[in-house]
C-alpha cells in the first residue's frame, strides 16, 4: 500500500475520493512527487501557461486539478511529468492543487495562491537579511521592519546553499507565510523582502518571492555552463567552479513561471582583481542562458555597485581605486540586454568601510519601482535618475544633456560634486559643475580646451545630481580609451 506524504493534508471532497481509489489500487507504484518548490502556501504566477511539474512511475497517467482546471498527461520514460494551468482569471483566495497518480497517491498541495513572482539572486548583498547576522550590522531600523513584517499574502522561499557539477532536479526549501518570525528565523533576503513588500502593496495582488544567494560569490558559478553564442565568445574560460551555484541552486527552479529576477552581485569580480572589461559578457551570458533554461523572456533588474574602500579594505591585495568605477561602467553596458534595469546607489553608502549598505529598503523600493514602471507599465511611477546622454564643448566649458533629467538639482543644495574634466593630455581636474537651462556645464581654470567628463568616477564618491523624483544620476565617462572601446 502506497505511503500519503504528511503534507497531502485530504480534504472530505473530490481528493478523499482520489485518495481512496488510490489506497484501493491492487497495482501501486511509486508514488507521485512534486519539486520543493511547488509545495504548501506557495504563490503561482497569475499567467497564461503555469507549469506544474513532478515525478511518478515511467509511462504513468498524472491528473492535475486545481479549481475547476483538470490536466492530464503521462510520465516519460524518465518519470518526468508535466502540465500547465491558464491562471489569468484565477481568483485571489487560497486554493489547493491536486495531483494525482493513476496507480499512486495524491498529492494535495494546500493554501496556494495566485499573483507576482519574482525570484531573488547574486552574493551577500542580495543575500543580507534584516536583522544580525554572523557579527554584520543589521539594515537601518531592523527591529521596527521585522515587527512589522506581517504580511500574510506576501510568501517567501529560501533556496538551501549546495554546488554541483551537473544541473539538479530539485533544491532544499519551503514556501512560509512572511511574518516577523519566519522572516527573521529563516533570515531571508532584505532587499527582496522590501521589493516584494512595495509590490504587494502597490498591485494589492498576492507576491512570491525565491532567495537563491550565496555570499561572496562571482557571477562565474551562477551562469550556465551550456552558454553559447556571442555572449559567450566574450567570457573567458571557466573555472573548476564554473555553473556549480546555477546547477545546484537556479537551475531546479525551472520551468516554474516567474515574473522576473532581481540580481545584486559583483562585489567578488573586483575582489578578485578580474577585467572589469569582461563583466557585461558576462552579464549577457548569465541573463540569456537563465531565460534559455526557463525558455521565457522574463525580466531582470540588477543593482549598480554602492561605494566602498575596496584598495583599503581588501588585506593581502592590489585593487585599483578605479576598479568600482569600471564595473559600474561594465553593468550599464550590460543594459544593452533586452529587458534589463538597473538602478543606482551612489547616495545609499553609510560607511564606505563597510561593503553591505544597510539601506536595504531604498535598494527593494528602487527595484520595485523599476518593475512597476517597466514590466507592470506603470506611468505614474519614477523609476530613473538622470543618465548622461551627450555632451558638447563649446570654448572652455563642456556643456552635458540627460535623459530622465527634469528638475535637475543637487541633492544636499550645495555645489554639484564628483564632475571632472580633461583636456587632450587626459589629465582629469576638478571641475566646477552648475545646472544651466536644466543641462549641466561643467569647466576649471585648469583646462581651457576639454575633450571628456567623468561624473562619480571614484570607488568612494558620493554625488549629489538627482532629478526631481530625488533619484541619483548614473556615473559616467563621456570619453574611454581607444583600448576600451573608444568614445561613448
Amino acid at each position: 500500500m502506497p505511503q500519503i506524504p504528511l503534507r497531502a493534508r485530504l480534504p472530505l471532497s473530490f481528493y478523499a475520493v482520489f485518495a481512496a481509489l488510490c489506497v484501493l489500487s491492487s497495482h501501486a507504484s511509486a508514488i507521485v512527487r512534486l519539486p520543493a518548490v511547488i509545495s504548501d502556501h506557495m504563490v503561482l504566477q497569475r499567467a497564461e501557461r503555469v507549469p506544474v511539474w513532478g515525478w511518478a512511475e515511467p509511462g504513468e497517467q498524472v491528473s492535475v486539478q486545481m479549481g475547476d482546471q483538470l490536466r492530464r498527461t503521462r510520465a516519460g520514460q524518465d518519470g518526468r511529468w508535466q502540465v500547465e494551468l491558464d491562471l489569468r482569471a484565477h481568483p485571489a483566495k487560497p486554493a489547493s492543487v491536486a495531483v494525482r497518480g493513476e496507480n499512486s497517491n495524491i498529492v494535495v498541495v494546500e493554501d496556494v495562491l495566485v499573483g507576482e513572482v519574482w525570484l531573488a539572486s547574486g552574493q551577500s548583498n542580495m543575500a543580507k537579511p534584516i536583522g544580525e547576522k554572523s557579527g554584520e550590522r543589521p539594515v537601518l531600523n531592523a527591529e521596527a521592519e521585522i515587527a512589522a513584517a506581517e504580511f500574510p499574502e506576501i510568501r517567501l522561499f529560501k533556496v538551501a546553499r549546495k554546488k554541483s557539477s551537473r544541473p539538479g532536479a530539485d533544491v532544499v526549501g519551503e514556501w512560509v507565510r512572511c511574518s516577523p518570525s519566519s522572516i527573521d528565523k529563516i533570515k531571508f533576503s532584505a532587499a527582496a523582502y522590501f521589493f516584494g513588500q512595495h509590490l504587494h502593496k502597490t498591485l494589492k495582488t498576492p507576491v512570491g518571492l525565491i532567495d537563491a544567494t550565496w555570499g561572496g560569490t562571482r557571477i562565474d558559478p551562477w551562469t550556465p555552463a551550456a552558454a553559447s553564442g556571442a555572449a559567450a565568445a566574450r567570457v573567458d574560460a571557466p573555472d573548476a567552479d564554473a555553473a556549480h551555484l546555477f546547477n545546484a541552486m537556479v537551475a531546479p527552479l525551472a520551468p516554474a513561471a516567474i515574473k522576473g529576477v532581481i540580481w545584486y552581485q559583483g562585489e567578488s569580480n573586483i575582489v578578485d582583481g578580474e577585467d572589469a572589461a569582461l563583466y557585461a559578457g558576462k552579464m549577457d551570458a548569465l541573463v540569456s542562458g537563465w531565460r534559455r533554461h526557463w525558455q521565457a523572456d522574463f525580466a531582470f533588474y540588477y543593482v549598480q555597485l554602492a561605494p566602498h574602500f575596496y584598495h583599503l579594505v581588501r588585506r593581502n591585495k592590489v585593487i585599483d581605486p578605479q576598479a568600482l568605477p569600471r564595473l559600474r561602467e561594465a553593468q550599464a553596458d550590460a543594459l544593452r540586454i533586452p529587458g534589463t534595469g538597473m538602478i543606482v546607489t551612489t547616495d545609499l553608502a553609510d560607511d564606505l568601510y563597510d561593503i553591505h549598505p544597510r539601506d536595504k529598503k531604498s535598494i527593494g523600493l528602487r527595484l520595485a519601482n523599476l518593475a512597476l514602471s517597466r514590466t507592470y507599465e506603470r506611468s505614474d511611477v519614477a523609476a530613473f535618475g538622470p543618465v548622461f546622454k551627450s555632451i558638447k564643448f563649446e570654448a572652455d566649458r563642456a556643456v552635458l544633456t540627460f535623459d530622465h533629467a527634469e528638475g535637475l538639482a543637487a541633492r544636499d543644495r550645495k555645489d554639484l560634486s564628483w564632475f571632472d574634466i580633461a583636456g587632450p593630455d587626459g589629465r582629469y581636474f576638478h571641475g566646477l559643475a552648475t545646472i544651466e537651462d536644466n543641462k549641466v556645464v561643467v569647466k576649471s581654470p585648469n583646462v581651457p580646451v576639454p575633450v571628456a567628463v567623468r561624473f562619480g568616477w571614484d570607488e568612494a564618491a558620493q554625488p549629489n545630481l538627482i532629478n526631481q523624483s530625488g533619484l541619483p544620476a548614473m556615473p559616467f565617462r563621456s570619453q574611454r580609451p581607444a583600448a576600451a572601446g573608444g568614445q561613448r
